[in-house]
């Protein structure tokens, strides 16, 4: 029988008398990641905030990493987040609510529509409501709909369970139980449409996964295969549907628009690289680390932390100094090295103003980092990235000033470690089949994954110097199997 588990913030939400179901916390599930060990439990979790990087977020992004199926996932969680991002998902649903309006029964729908688990309270609205769900698997929905001949739907939002009173609560209560008394059900997969490899980039940033240069190289190498390149940028969104694939050479963020992209992408059916949920995945240590670690995958050690009373003795569990990093960090930004104990207190304070939970792990040094590319399970190429001149990190970031990088040396993949190799493929391998850099430190007989990048660089004159035109050949024949197998 299916273990379903319902977390809550306050025991006042739900409580144990309300459900059959086990009823937690949200931070109690969280911090304790071998309590449903060797099991799959079904997670509803019913957080008053599903705000990125808050607490609820947080519990299904970690409920992913076990293996845990959950219910919403970040990716809804996002999408929901602004009408940005469903914008694309109203006219189906538009159209769905207003043929159900036109049922008998249908007169009682007001401006907004409380949809609970795929249900709603009004029998004639109950095929909208399935679809609703099936687009976004939220607990708890309310659909606000402008009046008119033409019903539109102005705004669909996630309502918090304590906003729910009466009847209203009660349904969401009866909607448990039924939904957590039928089989587990993945939401529908939509695939379209269209021509031509798509680039998104900026020649403006700073440190770009490519330089321009870079991607008139691919181009070159492209057409030999009788793929075009095609630059777009920011304001292309509209026309993305024109291509048959995008690659992203931005620095990807799941709160700007290369995520944006990414979804569009995805719902056109086009072959993309960095996809959504690589994104999602990689985006997040907090996420990565626990993934790596319920895989067997070796990682620096390792503490969750989410308090400042935390920072007591993490010096005796990880060795000092401690390494504190932000979970969604990238380009040796917001990561920092901090002995003493006065002092982790202190970052540690000022790291969770801004996220709910930060990451320790013990200071690893190292003269490099072995980055090794992968695509589609298979390696790509191998890199070493020295530090940057009298600093502990790759990339030396200083207020005011310019960023300052280490040096390269370029490795063949068959001069390469190994055991750097296998463990690099094993940890990419739990992200997806797209293109990812994983990163790792090598020492004694130690090889350590610190983290998996969805965008990682790929310059020509760097990445590519041992393995040649391979790496980009390689890179283009993915984007045609997939162009050619829709």
């Amino acid at each position: 029988m299916a273990t379903w588990v319902v977390l809550v913030d306050n025991a006042k939400d739900v409580s144990n008398a309300d459900t059959p179901h086990k009823v937690m916390s949200v931070r109690d599930y969280m911090m304790r990641p071998k309590l449903f060990t060797g099991t799959h439990p079904n997670i509803i979790n019913l957080s008053r905030s599903y705000s990125y990087q808050g607490a609820g977020y947080y519990a299904s992004l970690l409920a992913e990493a076990r293996q845990h199926r959950v219910l919403p996932n970040v990716e809804t969680m996002i999408e929901l987040s602004r009408k940005g991002l469903y914008r694309h998902a109203l006219p189906e649903l538009e159209d769905s609510l207003n043929r159900c309006l036109g049922k008998p029964g249908a007169a009682e729908a007001g401006e907004r529509i409380l949809v609970c688990l795929g249900h709603t309270a009004i029998a004639a609205l109950e095929p909208f409501a399935r679809l609703l769900f099936d687009w976004y698997r939220a607990p708890i929905l309310e659909v606000s709909v402008a009046s008119g001949q033409w019903r539109a739907i102005t705004r669909i939002r996630v309502v918090p369970i304590p906003e729910l009173e009466g009847d209203a609560r009660a349904f969401m209560m009866e909607s448990l139980e039924r939904y957590t008394h039928r089989a587990w059900r993945a939401p529908k997969q939509r695939v379209p449409m269209k021509h031509a490899l798509a680039v998104l980039s900026n020649p403006k940033e700073e440190l770009p996964p490519s330089a321009q240069s870079s991607l008139r190289h691919m181009a070159k190498v492209a057409a030999r295969q009788g793929v075009e390149i095609v630059p777009i940028g920011k304001g292309d969104l509209d026309r993305l549907a024109q291509y048959d694939a995008l690659f992203i050479r931005e620095t990807t963020n799941i709160d700007n628009h290369t995520y944006r992209f990414a979804r569009r992408a995805v719902q056109e059916g086009m072959p993309v690289i960095d996809d959504p949920v690589s994104m999602i995945r990689c985006t997040n240590k907090v996420y990565l680390a626990e993934l790596m670690e319920s895989h067997g995958i070796p990682i620096p050690k390792t503490a969750i932390l989410s308090s400042v009373k935390e920072a007591a003795g993490l010096e005796a569990r990880l060795g000092s100094p401690v390494v504190l990093k932000i979970p969604d960090g990238s380009f040796s930004r917001g990561v920092y090295r901090v002995e003493g104990e006065t002092a982790i207190a202190a970052k540690l304070k000022e790291l969770l103003e801004d996220s709910d939970i930060i990451i320790a792990q013990e200071y690893c040094p190292t003269e490099f980092d072995w980055r090794i590319g992968v695509l589609d399970g298979e390696p790509l190429f191998a890199v070493q990235y020295l530090m940057a001149k009298k600093h502990w990190q790759i990339v030396k970031h200083e207020d005011g000033k310019q960023s300052k990088e280490g040096s390269f040396r370029s490795v063949s993949l068959a001069e390469t470690p190994p055991a750097v190799v296998e463990t690099a493929v094993r940890a990419a391998s739990l992200i997806g089949g797209g293109l990812y850099g994983v990163d790792l430190k090598s020492f004694g007989d130690r090889v350590v994954v610190i983290e998996v990048n969805d965008n990682p660089n790929l310059d020509h004159g760097v990445e590519d110097s041992a393995e040649k035109d391979a790496v980009w050949e390689r890179l283009v024949r993915w984007f045609v199997r997939r162009i050619e197998a829709r």
